[in-house]
């Protein structure tokens, strides 16, 4: 068989294109503004669209919020409980809350921003059995048509985030951003930069830090740059090679933390060739994760043995580690009718085994990643043409059809309990960053039991076909876990990474002495 260029080269080369030059003129420092910087552009002022930056920011608040170390906390609730048949909830609200037009925090107020973020498909309310919500005195009710045990953590959402009447226009658009957070907005340019100051009527403990600016930075290079050069105060998102320039750089700490995040393959199972799960665990056996790792990620225990991260204890099950073995690989592909031609391209009935890739650049290590994926399917005589361009085209691609291989770095904790987004994940229907064309009915009854309330040995065994079945059926083929990391100016003090990514956290930061 033709053998392309050695993988390792490719590796190396894979890691090179992750870095680019060139970016933004950014101000010093200065003494009340702490500056941020990451690859987060800004679309919408929606919050089921963009919501996450606000949330972030802490200019708007959910109901349910939660701590670093990702367990419920209070937000604009301070309680909330539930009848003994888990159908109807209660959430009280904290008292004394304003919007940052001096307008009132009230029942009916969250009513209509959660019925609003309950009509759209984005935000993981649309999923919840929701029969009627309604005011009582200083609390919120919700009635449900049957027992849904994880409504707070679905509540620490963004897309659930409460924001005063007056920033909805007659059509019920969002035209501006106003939160009851501790920072109210002071400017916004789309896509690329926000500014915030404090808000000084916030009913909490009065932050240290006065404003904050945020701006949208594409470039990993340039955002390295930034970090070193004392042009911003916390730097999300810098690749390896930028990470190795902070660490060499005084007046700069990296800071990091692994989260429920997987890079994987989303894989159109619909599709008349990865429909085939021989075909499917082949592109598997490809690969070489731990080079992968090692080479664009810089961590070789990154490597994914299966989907869900270990940070997500409670669903690590004991199924056989993911591998390479290129010769399993040939056989499973011989074996569905794939067989290579004389240059080494795997054909069948006369047509070449070629498949599309996309990925997207918002995670620097994505595009590094698809390359090296192209070159371990190479060895194999797998033809993949690897397209970098606006995540929008994954989802769009999901429901028309044409989407064939997606590379995507899916969190599997946005909200605090990992079964809300595991069983979007699995919806039978699929789902934009979930499974396309594949269902099973082994896992969609495992997920209604853990949705309905399982005892805590029956929960294990549902967590563990779920886990199982994936691992066997690959309609998500992970490749690698996540670390998280940014770069922190030493005239910060108390930052920390938030495990959910739900905020960053500003009012417990300080300026050092």
């Amino acid at each position: 068989m033709h053998r392309p260029r050695p993988l390792v080269a490719l590796l190396a080369a894979a890691a090179l294109c992750a870095s680019a030059c060139g970016g933004p003129a950014a101000s010093r420092s200065s003494s009340d503004t702490l500056r941020i910087a990451g690859p987060f552009e800004v679309h919408s002022l929606d919050p089921t669209a963009d919501g996450e930056i606000f949330t972030r920011l802490q200019v708007s608040e959910t109901l349910v919020t939660s701590d670093v170390e990702g367990q419920l906390a209070p937000a604009l609730a301070t309680a909330w409980s539930s009848s003994p048949d888990h159908t109807e909830w209660t959430f009280d609200l904290v008292e004394g809350a304003t919007f940052h037009d001096d307008t009132p925090v009230t029942p009916a107020t969250v009513v209509a921003a959660l019925e609003r973020a309950a009509a759209q498909e984005a935000s993981p309310l649309a999923d919840v059995p929701i029969e009627h919500l309604h005011p009582e005195d200083g609390a919120l009710v919700v009635e449900l048509e049957r027992p849904y045990l994880t409504l707070p953590a679905v509540l620490t959402h963004y897309s659930t985030a409460i924001l005063a009447p007056a920033s909805y226009d007659d059509e019920g658009r969002v035209t501006q951003v106003i939160g009851s957070g501790p920072y109210e907005i002071d400017e916004i340019e789309l896509p690329a930069s926000i500014t915030t100051r404090r808000f000084d009527d916030w009913r909490g403990e009065r932050p240290e830090v006065a404003r904050v600016s945020f701006q949208a930075v594409g470039r990993a290079e340039s955002r390295a740059v930034m970090a070193v050069s004392d042009q911003a105060d916390v730097v999300f998102g810098l690749e390896p090679a930028g990470r190795q320039r902070v660490d060499a750089s005084d007046g700069v700490r990296m800071e990091s933390s692994l989260q429920p995040r997987t890079i994987l393959l989303k894989v159109n199972a619909a599709h008349p060739t990865l429909g085939d799960v021989r075909v499917r665990r082949a592109l598997s056996l490809a690969l070489d994760r731990e080079a992968m790792a090692e080479a664009v990620l810089r961590e070789k225990d990154l490597a994914a043995t299966q989907l869900l991260p270990p940070s997500l204890d409670a669903w690590q099950a004991d199924v056989e580690p993911l591998h390479q073995d290129q010769r399993a690989a040939l056989a499973l592909l011989a074996d569905a009718g794939w067989t290579p031609d004389e240059d080494g391209t795997l054909r069948k009935d006369g047509k070449a085994l070629r498949l599309t890739l996309l990925t997207y650049p918002d995670r620097t290590e994505l595009p590094a990643l698809a390359t090296a994926i192209q070159a371990a399917l190479a060895e194999i005589g797998v033809q993949i043409e690897v397209e970098v361009t606006n995540s929008s085209e994954i989802p769009a691609g999901h429901a028309d059809g044409s989407l064939e291989l997606a590379l995507i770095a899916k969190h599997f904790a946005l909200v605090s309990d990992p079964l809300v987004d595991i069983a979007a994940v699995f919806a039978p229907g699929g789902a934009d960053w979930g499974v396309t064309g594949w269902s099973d009915p082994a896992v969609t009854s495992a997920v209604d039991a853990l949705l309905a309330g399982s005892g805590e040995a029956a929960a294990r065994e549902h967590r563990e076909t779920i886990v199982q079945v994936a691992q066997d059926q690959l309609p998500l083929i992970p490749v690698a876990w996540y670390r998280m990391n940014a770069a922190v100016n030493d005239r910060v003090t108390g930052f920390v990474i938030d495990p959910l990514e739900t905020s960053w956290r500003i009012t417990d930061l300080r300026w050092a002495s």
